[in-house]
């Protein structure tokens, strides 16, 4: 290979040269090079190949690459059909066996997803984004179809149906190309109610000779933009990675770029159009015909040729291959010129900075002059995932799985709060501005995971998701001792408070309830002209409340949720017994069998600090709540919901020991759920149920499917065996 030159790691392969969308700002029929028009539609076989025994060839001459990144591309590459895209999904990965890891992607419209392409994406491991705009009015103003109609309702349906439970392991996420006439703030509270696990926001092409629109009165249009969304992205806790702010900060550390439109990094992306032909970066289809040719073919050339070629060349110079202007600018480490197609002007070249300098400045100043967020992220490192894979889990990946869990929770009520707007909205936001930390605790109850997911999936009608905001800003209210009012539905009965308590109202109750937060106690008002009363007085009119009570042990302490509403999504027990597949919740405890429950917990904390110690950490790090189910017989059951991270279902045993082991089990079954939840773990239900009873020491690890396995799931694997 050429001194100076980079192994390639992303390959983006175009599957298919047409497109079903007719945008106006597409780079590829848009603008200069219009070399599409000559290119086969679909890519031939014997192309396919090529790229595919290609990229096998660059990985095992570059073996410092651990992973390869390969992007299925088009045009739109749903057109090329879903055999076509798995096909290669399965050539790439067996050619790549054994020599680097795949990280394989496609960017799609998202216009032809389908049951069964979801389907395909996720067994074949396709991590797939969709290009959405934001709201409908701001993405019907480009994503058009042929006839001028826009693409909105079809886009937002792919993105439901991808985010869905069963497909959202392939889901990557959304790719939104910034238009000024847009509100921002609407933009991104559209993008955030489709819970999405990242957004990247693209400004649209343009060189010196085709500039994006200006207006002399508003300079810096799209930095303005950008910082508007910034702003709440931040305020919002940020549910969910930006990649282009991320990348300003990763900058501001001495990190690398996680986006080629920043930084001072050397290209490592190459382009495979449909008929073989090796390109630079799509992007410069925007500086002129042929602007991304290098005259290289996949069916005569390797990839380290052509890394050689001048043109990539010309990028990977570092900051001294930059303009003057640019290597004497003091955010020139971060910024890195901009995108390197956005430099070009026909009488010079890329000798210039950035057609959108002064908005990437004022951006980038922003950015780093902007609080960096209160609230401390955990990663959860390799070794903590080997920890955790093994069934065990030390104190430092145990406190990373809690609060990567926390994350996934806070990020589903971000985009609940963006999709049901409201004063409940409104006071929760404000709450966790000002008291984060008595908000990140109420929002840390397990059932509330449950009831995300259930009004994500449109599962629960709005007065019902509406309500339970309130009641989660007036849990969060009463901790941090501060006044809140929350009017709730007229036809509701009941209030639940996550982690405080459960309101019933009498059946005559004359008008809505409203109920008040002062001072850390909670008020209840039955009519608009009747002052709140505390919860004393209202026992006598007919109120009932339930405070949560606590199981405390020497070994661990768990809150008694037997009023939640949301506390029956328990799976059921193992394979082959004779437990039923849904167990279902007991009702509410009376004081006898509260005092039953805590004499049993009680002496199960001492058989399992004696007999089951290395599983100790665990049980009091993870369980944090107990619902009783109805019981199932002597030898009792347990169970835990996939989405309430924390809580178990328990059916009493005869016994303290045979309790003991439940909890055991039960935490092993948490830790797998939430496991499941953050990794990709396996491309079928069968090898993930294989790989979940080999966890739980249902089934010799060497009996795992391996074939279905994910390099996670093979990792776990790894680690079951020992």
């Amino acid at each position: 290979m050429t001194a100076g030159t980079r192994a390639f790691r992303q390959f983006v392969l175009k599957m298919h040269s047409r497109c079903d969308l007719a945008c106006d700002h597409c780079y590829v029929y848009r603008h200069a090079d219009q070399s599409w028009r000559r290119r086969p539609q679909v890519v031939p076989d014997e192309v396919a190949a090529a790229m595919v025994a290609r990229i096998a060839e660059h990985a095992r001459a570059h073996p410092e690459l651990p992973r390869v990144h390969v992007i299925l591309h088009g045009g739109e590459p749903l057109l090329a059909g879903a055999d076509r895209l798995a096909r290669t999904a399965q050539d790439l990965r067996a050619a790549l066996d054994g020599v680097c890891d795949l990280d394989l992607r496609m960017q799609t419209n998202g216009l032809l997803l389908d049951e069964a392409t979801c389907r395909m994406l996720v067994r074949e491991r396709i991590n797939t984004g969709i290009s959405l705009d934001g709201d409908r009015a701001s993405n019907d103003r480009h994503r058009k179809r042929a006839n001028g109609t826009g693409s909105y309702d079809a886009v937002v349906r792919a993105v439901r149906l991808l985010g869905s439970p069963e497909h959202r392991s392939a889901f990557a996420g959304l790719l939104c190309t910034i238009d000024v006439q847009n509100d921002p703030v609407a933009v991104y509270e559209a993008l955030a109610a489709l819970g999405p696990p990242r957004v990247d926001f693209l400004l649209p092409h343009a060189t010196w000779d085709r500039p994006p629109p200006t207006d002399p009165a508003h300079p810096a249009a799209h930095a303005r933009w950008l910082i508007a969304v910034h702003d709440r992205w931040t305020a919002d806790g940020r549910p969910f990675p930006v990649r282009l702010f991320d990348s300003i900060e990763a900058g501001r550390d001495g990190r690398e770029s996680f986006t080629e439109a920043l930084g001072l990094g050397s290209p490592d992306l190459v382009v495979v159009e449909t008929d073989g032909e090796i390109e630079q970066a799509d992007w410069l289809k925007t500086a002129g015909p042929g602007a991304p040719a290098t005259g290289f073919h996949v069916l005569r050339n390797s990839f380290d040729e052509a890394a050689a070629h001048p043109g990539f060349l010309a990028q990977g110079g570092g900051a001294e291959t930059l303009s003057r202007q640019c290597r004497e600018c003091s955010v020139v480490r971060i910024c890195g010129g901009g995108l390197y197609g956005h430099r070009h002007r026909a009488t010079n070249g890329f000798d210039n900075p950035s057609v959108y300098c002064e908005d990437l400045f004022r951006l980038i100043g922003h950015v780093l002059n902007a609080p960096r967020p209160a609230r401390r992220t955990h990663t959860l490192t390799a070794h903590g995932f080997d920890s955790l894979a093994a069934g065990d889990g030390d104190t430092a990946a145990l406190r990373a799985l809690t609060d990567a869990e926390a994350s996934v929770r806070r990020m589903l009520l971000t985009a609940l709060c963006a999709r049901y707007p409201g004063p409940e909205a409104s006071a929760l936001a404000h709450l966790d501005r000002q008291w984060p930390r008595q908000t990140a605790r109420t929002v840390r109850h397990p059932y509330l995971g449950t009831w995300a997911v259930r009004g994500i999936e449109g599962r629960l009608p709005t007065a019902a998701v509406r309500q339970r905001l309130g009641e989660i800003a007036l849990a969060a209210a009463l901790r941090a001792g501060i006044e809140l009012s929350v009017d709730l539905p007229e036809e509701t009965d009941q209030a639940h408070l996550p982690g405080i308590g459960h309101l019933t109202f009498p059946a005559d109750t004359p008008g809505p309830v409203a109920l008040r937060a002062h001072a850390g106690a909670l008020l209840v008002a039955a009519r608009p002209d009747e002052p709140p009363r505390p919860l004393t007085e209202a026992a006598d009119h007919g109120y009932v409340w339930r405070p949560v009570r606590r199981l405390a042990t020497r070994e661990f302490t768990v809150l008694v949720e037997d009023t939640d509403r949301h506390r029956d999504g328990f799976r059921g027990g193992p394979d082959g017994d004779d437990l039923p597949a849904s167990p279902t919740p007991a009702p509410a405890l009376d004081e006898s069998e509260h005092t039953r429950w805590l004499s049993l917990f009680t002496e199960a904390a001492v058989h399992l600090r004696a007999r089951n110690a290395g599983r100790g950490p665990g049980v009091r790090a993870l369980f944090t709540a107990c619902t009783p189910l109805r019981s199932t017989g002597p030898h009792g059951q347990v169970a835990a919901d996939p989405h309430a991270f924390g809580a178990l279902g328990v059916a009493l045993p005869d016994t303290a020991v045979a309790l003991a082991g439940l909890i055991v089990e039960g935490v092993q079954q948490m830790k797998f759920n939430a496991l499941s939840d953050l990794f990709d773990l396996a491309g079928d239900d069968e090898t993930k149920e294989g790989l979940r009873s080999a966890y739980l020491d249902r089934l010799p690890a060497r009996a795992i499917p391996h074939d279905g396995l994910t390099a996670a799931g093979r990792r776990m694997a790894a680690r079951l065996l020992g």
